[in-house]
């Protein structure tokens, strides 16, 4: 039986939308760890293609956590805001 090395990944750099949506994912408290990959993927899709809005961005990533929809889509509004980013 033969081992194969682990993959090898490379990190975003810190300034693209990738790092940037998965920290900001991050911050909302989840049930499980892969809803907070979802609602990063929801994320960086939002920023890349401008879709809809942060809302539905928010919605359609389907987070367990204890936080109103309302109130993630305002956390996530500022931490852009900050970030230079417009929600529109």
């Amino acid at each position: 039986m033969s081992t194969k090395p682990p993959l090898q990944f490379r990190e975003h750099p810190a300034d693209s939308l990738e790092r940037l949506a998965s920290a900001i994912a991050s911050t909302i408290p989840a049930q499980e760890p892969n809803d907070q990959v979802r609602l990063a993927y929801c994320l960086w899709a939002w920023l890349n293609e401008r879709r809809g809005s942060l809302d539905q961005a928010v919605r359609a990533a389907g987070v367990r956590t204890s936080v109103s929809v309302e109130q993630m889509v305002e956390k996530i509004g500022r931490q852009l805001e900050e970030k230079g980013i417009k929600r529109s």
